[in-house]
């Protein structure tokens, strides 16, 4: 066997913009695209910080996969407790809710609480009636984390309070957002409702982009004195997601300013394009002791990259496969791979498949070949 290289040209004549590179104040960034999940722009991403009520976003979406799975229901009801009224009601001088001590409340209102009105008692409330404590809550929380690969996040708390342990990377805060988009369709709309009336008390979005961007619909605001003014936000242009998540702003204007200007700026400059098509053949190799004589090799879905429009740029596509295969051969094996040169030292690799099965011979059939290549050199 040996190896083959086989190398395509690809040229994408994109929109030339002259797009500058993008500065921000912010302090810790990541602007990625939602369908592809390549990231756009990055600045100390992968430092965990503290995530001040963004975090609250992991409190939803243990509420938003028990709702999913059929263990809770947005009519159930849980009680506040003194703790939550206390710890996360108006006297603690957060955002709430408020809810009264003692009171049943549905958790489709406390769900509206939390996204909308950022309620630290409405979090706390949940975590006490699921959980037990919020302690308890909060392990639960970072078991799940874990097991959908936030790797840079340790919780303390539904709430997002201050607390040294309580850390998020904006990384980890944009997969997380990607999951509930991409998981939770049903429930995500919440997040783009402006307003919510709990106890005769009307409060507002503080999402500042559902205010002054036509297509944004998420996610979450936070601010502490040592997080700064925060936001985890999403918008779909047309076909297109973008997911921004941005720390460290002195104001809610700056917050405001920055997080439309890196979100332009990603919808602006850069586009999704299909490199390779799905099912398409690359490539035909040769099978030895097969019962077809050759074997088709192929990418099995679509191949999906977002791509800076700045000029016209070409992007090569490299098959690397080594031939002949060895029968017998699956559906699907991997047979090679497809090297992505996206032009700007960036490598991407796409595994080649068999896009049929094919059958090793019969004893005589391998014997009969095994002749033909030492006296012809055929297989």
């Amino acid at each position: 066997m040996f190896s083959r290289i086989f190398t395509l040209t690809f040229i994408l004549l994109l929109l030339a913009s002259g797009a500058q590179a993008i500065e921000t104040t912010a302090r810790n960034v990541i602007l990625m695209d939602s369908e592809t999940g390549q990231y756009l722009f990055v600045k100390d991403h992968m430092k965990k910080v503290p995530p001040a009520s963004m975090s609250k976003l992991m409190t939803v979406y243990v509420i938003f996969e028990k709702l999913k799975n059929g263990s809770l229901s947005v009519d159930d009801e849980f009680t506040v407790s003194e703790n939550a009224w206390r710890q996360g009601g108006a006297a603690s001088g957060g955002s709430t809710m408020f809810l009264p001590i003692k009171a049943r409340v549905k958790v489709g209102d406390l769900l509206k609480g939390i996204i909308i009105q950022s309620g630290n008692d409405a979090c706390i409330t949940v975590a006490e009636n699921i959980a037990g404590s919020e302690e308890k809550f909060a392990e639960d929380m970072n078991k799940k984390a874990q097991e959908i690969g936030l790797e840079n996040s340790l919780i303390a708390n539904s709430t997002g309070l201050p607390h040294p342990d309580h850390r998020m990377s904006v990384e980890d805060l944009a997969k997380l957002s990607r999951i509930l988009i991409e998981e939770f369709p049903e429930y995500y709309p919440l997040f783009s409702e402006t307003s919510f009336i709990y106890n005769n008390i009307r409060q507002g979005n503080r999402n500042p982009l559902l205010y002054s961007m036509q297509y944004a619909d998420g996610l979450k605001t936070g601010h502490t004195e040592e997080a700064g003014f925060c936001l985890t936000a999403s918008a779909k242009k047309g076909s297109r997601r973008l997911i921004a998540v941005m720390t460290g702003m002195s104001s809610n204007k700056e917050r405001a300013e920055e997080s439309n200007k890196i979100m332009s700026w990603g919808f602006r400059e850069f586009d999704n394009y299909t490199i390779l098509k799905g099912n398409r053949k690359i490539a035909t190799i040769p099978v030895w002791h097969g019962q077809q004589k050759n074997v088709d090799l192929i990418v099995p879905s679509d191949i999906r990259q977002t791509i800076h429009r700045s000029t016209a740029q070409k992007i090569k596509l490299t098959a690397v496969y080594n031939t002949p295969a060895r029968a017998p051969i699956k559906k699907g094996d991997k047979l090679g791979s497809v090297k992505i040169d996206m032009g700007d030292g960036e490598i991407n690799t796409i595994d080649l498949v068999a896009a049929q099965d094919v059958e090793e011979k019969g004893f005589f059939g391998r014997l009969a070949g095994k002749f033909r290549y030492i006296f012809f050199g055929a297989m």
